[in-house]
């Protein structure tokens, strides 16, 4: 089985990880795409490095990443406009809008000629937002299997419609996809246990941390953020905190932006840290930071959901809490009691390690996406 897995990433990170690695932007293609991969955004070559080892063809594409895009369109005598090549690293995950296309001039285009070229069986598409309806329609001709998969709020109806399947963490939008007549399947994120050899020892000497993205998306965290600053000694790190008003106590104690293995190595030096999930997944636990900061050994305290024993044995391997006075007390009990917190850390980590890595989930993806290319 071939598979292309098709990504964006922040424009934030691209524009700082660009401008930390002098020459980057001149280097060939393939070195372009593996020192982005290395740098464990996201989901990296979570998903491709262990399809691979699973005996799949599987490889990688960061479609809006303007400088490794135009290289390849160089080398490959691809056009690509030039009104692209002058708005590097702001292209980026664009809410969908009637003008979409006008936001990635050329980037389309490029990406579609390398889908062409690839010939995969499946085109794993982790941006549901990238390809609108009519190019998925045009891919057809080409891919035996086109696939998505989403945690996040759902793009318009005319963007889902192309999918064969979408995979999502969201159980419930299983059935509200298969209601628009879209295949849909409950597929759970993970974390890699390769991260924990690349950060090597992490000392921890952060007592309290939430690390995540305040954005629209996110708004709902902010008055439980601000309460958490005020009564703890909470470390804020991450993206959006530009866009708080001057006054907001989380700009006191926000350490910047933290991406890939600087956002992991955060989580690392936590002795505890929160999770709170978006608006979008209701009563449901699924998010990337369930896994991530379990797996890297902080002790997490998420927000109460009606799935998360499914996922985690609470207060055991997790901690959980369903106010902001709750997590205030526990945050209070635990860093008090740190042999227990320590305890629950090692816990949450053994349960992620044992059940919750991308090696395990590959082994799960593999005969579904065979059911559906049967």
């Amino acid at each position: 089985m071939k598979l292309l897995i098709v990504d964006t990433y922040y424009a934030a990170f691209l524009a700082r990880f660009y401008a930390r690695q002098d020459g980057l932007a001149a280097a060939d293609y393939q070195s372009q795409l593996q020192i982005l991969l290395n740098a464990c955004f996201g989901t990296s070559d979570f998903y491709s490095r262990h399809l691979n080892a699973l005996g799949c063809e599987a490889s990688d594409l960061v479609v809006n990443s303007v400088p490794l895009q135009q290289r390849w369109a160089s080398d490959n005598k691809v056009p690509l406009s030039q009104l692209a090549l002058k708005v590097p690293h702001r292209l980026f995950r664009v809410p969908v809008l009637g003008k979409f296309l006008a936001g990635l001039p050329g980037l389309m285009d490029v990406a579609v000629a390398q889908i062409k070229q690839a010939k995969p069986d499946v085109l794993y598409c982790q941006d549901l937002s990238f390809f609108p309806g009519e190019v998925l329609r045009e891919l057809k001709q080409h891919v035996r299997l086109i696939v998505g998969q989403i945690a996040c709020p759902l793009p318009p109806e005319s963007f889902l419609k192309g999918y064969d399947l979408i995979l999502t963490s969201f159980p419930h939008f299983v059935d509200r996809l298969r209601a628009l007549g879209v295949s849909s399947e409950y597929f759970r994120i993970g974390f890699d246990e390769r991260v924990l050899s690349l950060l090597g020892e992490v000392k921890k000497d952060i007592d309290f941390s939430f690390v995540g993205g305040i954005s629209r998306h996110h708004g709902g965290a902010i008055p439980l953020l601000e309460y958490l600053t005020d009564q703890t000694d909470m470390r804020v790190f991450g993206y959006g905190a530009d866009s708080l008003p001057a006054s907001s106590p989380l700009r006191q104690c926000h350490g910047g932006e933290v991406w890939g293995l600087d956002m992991y190595r955060a989580l690392a030096r936590s002795r505890i840290t929160l999770n709170r999930h978006i608006n979008v997944a209701e009563n449901n636990a699924n998010n990337m930071r369930l896994y991530e900061a379990t797996g890297v050994g902080a002790m997490l305290l998420t927000d109460r959901k009606d799935n998360l024993h499914v996922l985690f044995d609470i207060d055991r391997e997790v901690v959980s809490y369903s106010s902001k006075e709750e997590a205030v007390e526990l945050v209070r009990h635990y860093l008090d009691h740190p042999g227990e917190a320590a305890q629950i850390a090692q816990a949450g980590q053994a349960r992620t390690r044992r059940e919750h890595t991308y090696a395990q989930r590959m082994q799960e993806l593999v005969p579904l996406l065979r059911r559906y290319l049967g």
